[in-house]
């Protein structure tokens, strides 16, 4: 194959089998690591590189530390266990001087790889020192004496992602070929690397042969930021498509109705909600229509901003959308919702899966447009708002709550009901930076950074199992002081399969005697709507003095009085999660104070519980989750996103991201050169 011949585009999508050494059984194994093209295999990205210029004598090697050795096999076997039905293949490598033990559990098939007097590399920590023992290294032969050794040795060497029965040294050698046989690689969409940055070509050899640990990351550097440019080129496309041939609404509203309603909520708008209503109204005053994200902690007010809102659309004549993503919460945004708006003369409408309580016609607000129109009209609902039957006349804007619970498909149908409405999501989980450009950056994104003045302070403890009799004792001073409290656990009834993992329905029964005679709740995900309805009614309405619940409280509730909350194996949550657990308290002028129970040892569960131990902040919360969990919880919300990415670490790329959308943004809008726009 004679790749410089040929165009870059046709060698990148050339199948890898017309690669020297591809056959069709290694065809289909570098199938199972998603290489099918070269270009595939030029950008599966090594996992580590080790350093292969030195190698450590066995002699030298310290517990626990990593190290590279190279030595003979001195000797080599597989050892059955019976008893434990399991295998063990040793293997003892020497240098001359000492031996070091390799070993690998359950993996019998290591034996073909290796014979007794060759000459191989081994890398990994030493578990113990007498004798110098290694568990599950890497390793793989070597033969400096073939053309090719310069490869696997005397420099940094990349280790990657494979597959059984595809060595480490025939993925390397592959690579290799690749890159020896590829033309110059362009520029992708002819547009030159950002400032200070590798070209494309050499970031993609130097991905795999670095001559420096600096060439590694400068590498990353450059293809990390190809990726989200890719990714942003698409959002900006989108979003330059849409306001240049929509045109949305008028609805900026004159404030007859914002004023009343803000001077009947007995409390002033803080600076972040006011900042944040300026820029929807500017928004909504505009040709084009709004996608704005609206994000803010627990409590922070954005239950009201989206109300003034949707005051503006319908001062303006238009109906509005509030969609939610249970009925439950629904049922209860409702009701707010006809606390604020009735005095008003407004209707707020229902359109759930169980209950339907929609809209007679009445006139327009007097001065307002003909009298033969309908006066505008919230709808509060949940997935039943998609229904095709469900068609507003004059729909002017769409709020959807809790936008993460929704994906892009649903938001899409929703948005088709009307002429391009304006559309607010909202979101209390907040989002890390970088995650926030990458997943949603055809969205301008506002924030309320600020809770509402004359709220308590919220402390956050983590305790131990045996410090159960004591918390309870607080919990029974807390009700009998006419607070409330939340009481939570992870899954509905115990599983064998998981003891010690508490259950709520057996604990309500327990809890009952203990706290006997202040009355408790019980909900969870297996009530009827209109049986979680009542209970939280209820417990909003003082008759209840605990709730016992699973993780459906997680959104939605706002009791003032409610001040503590218990939440039993903490560890068994997400830290979002936990966060907005604990927004249910802390929204009232008493301190309030959330006790998380867990006697877990493993470290990441112990981080989780310390962040938020540490701080009650939602954007520390978010990012101190991010690098914990990594992107792939976040990605997968979204159910319709970004492909898997390879090179961009959204722990550490926020700089990457925003580079990559404004160039995205200019090169859209034809600023950039390269005929994008």
């Amino acid at each position: 194959m004679e790749g410089n011949s040929r165009s870059f585009e046709a060698f990148w999508a050339t199948p890898v089998r017309y690669l020297r050494g591809v056959g069709p059984e290694r065809e289909k194994l570098l199938a199972k690591l998603g290489i099918r093209t070269i270009g595939d295999l030029l950008l599966h990205r090594p996992r580590r590189h080790e350093d292969r210029r030195r190698f450590a004598a066995i002699a030298e090697l310290r517990l626990g530390e990593p190290a590279a050795v190279k030595g003979r096999v001195a000797a080599m076997g597989v050892k059955r266990l019976r008893r434990a039905r399991r295998s063990l293949f040793e293997l003892i490598l020497e240098d001359g001087n000492s031996r070091l033990h390799c070993r690998w559990w359950n993996a019998p098939y290591m034996q073909q790889y290796f014979r007794v007097g060759e000459e191989i590399v081994a890398f990994g920590k030493p578990s113990r020192l007498k004798p110098p023992t290694m568990d599950q290294p890497e390793a793989e032969a070597v033969d400096e004496a073939e053309p090719e050794a310069f490869v696997h040795l005397g420099r940094l060497v990349p280790i990657y992602p494979a597959t059984e029965g595809l060595s480490q040294r025939a993925l390397r050698t592959l690579v290799w070929r690749a890159l020896e046989q590829s033309p110059p690689l362009p520029e992708p969409r002819g547009l030159p690397a950002p400032e200070g940055m590798l070209s494309y070509d050499a970031a993609v050899r130097r991905l795999h042969f670095p001559e420096n640990e600096e060439d590694v990351e400068a590498a990353r550097r450059r293809l990390a930021y190809e990726e989200l440019f890719a990714l942003q080129l698409e959002l900006q496309r989108r979003r330059w498509n849409l306001e240049r041939k929509a045109r949305a609404p008028r609805c900026a509203g004159d404030n007859r109705l914002i004023r009343p309603f803000v001077a009947r909520l007995g409390f002033q708008l803080t600076e972040a909600q006011v900042k944040v209503l300026r820029e929807i109204r500017r928004d909504m005053a505009g040709p084009a229509p709004m996608r704005r994200l609206l994000q803010g902690d627990v409590g922070s007010g954005k239950t009201v901003a989206a109300a003034c809102a949707a005051l503006m659309a319908m001062e303006s004549g238009f109906d509005a959308v509030f969609m939610a993503p249970t009925e439950v919460l629904a049922e209860q945004q409702r009701r707010a919702f006809c606390g604020w708006f009735e005095p008003l003369g407004l209707e707020v409408a229902l359109l759930t899966g169980e209950r339907k309580i929609l809209p007679e016609d009445r006139p327009l607000f007097c001065g307002s447009g003909p009298e033969n129109r309908r006066r505008p009209v919230l709808y509060v609902g949940t997935h039943a708002l998609l229904h095709y039957e469900f068609d507003p006349e004059r729909l002017g804007l769409v709020i959807i709550d809790e936008q993460h619970k929704f994906g892009v498909y649903q938001r899409t149908r929703l948005l088709r009901k009307g002429r391009c409405p304006h559309l607010l999501v909202m979101t209390a989980t907040p989002i890390p930076r970088t995650l926030g450009l990458t997943l949603y950056g055809d969205l301008d994104v506002s924030t309320i950074d600020a809770s509402p003045p004359g709220r308590g302070r919220l402390r956050t403890f983590v305790r131990r199992e045996a410090s159960l009799p004591k918390i309870w004792r607080f919990v029974r001073e807390q009700l009998e002081a006419g607070r409330q409290a939340y009481i939570v656990y992870p899954r509905l009834q115990e599983n064998d399969e998981d003891a010690g993992i508490k259950a709520v329905l057996q604990e309500h029964s327990r809890l009952e005697r203990l706290l006997a005679p202040h009355p408790l709740g019980l909900l969870h995900g297996k009530l009827s709507a209109q049986e979680k309805t009542r209970v939280m009614q209820d417990f909003h309405e003082g008759r209840l003095a605990a709730l016992v619940a699973t993780s459906v409280i997680e959104v939605g509730l706002d009791v003032p009085n409610a001040t503590v909350m218990v939440v039993e194996n903490a560890d068994r949550f997400g830290l979002a999660q936990l966060h907005q657990l604990r927004g249910r308290i802390g929204r009232g002028p008493y301190d309030a104070y959330c006790i998380l129970v867990s006697s877990a040892k493993n470290p990441e569960a112990k981080a989780r519980l310390k962040a938020m131990e540490e701080t009650a902040d939602g954007f520390r919360i978010a990012e101190a989750d991010l690098r914990l969990r990594g992107p792939g919880e976040f990605l997968g919300s979204r159910q319709s996103g970004p492909a898997r990415l390879r090179f961009a670490d959204l722990t550490k790329d926020l700089e990457l991201a925003r580079l990559a959308r404004d160039r995205a943004r200019a090169a859209v809008r034809g600023q950039a050169g390269g005929g994008l726009a």
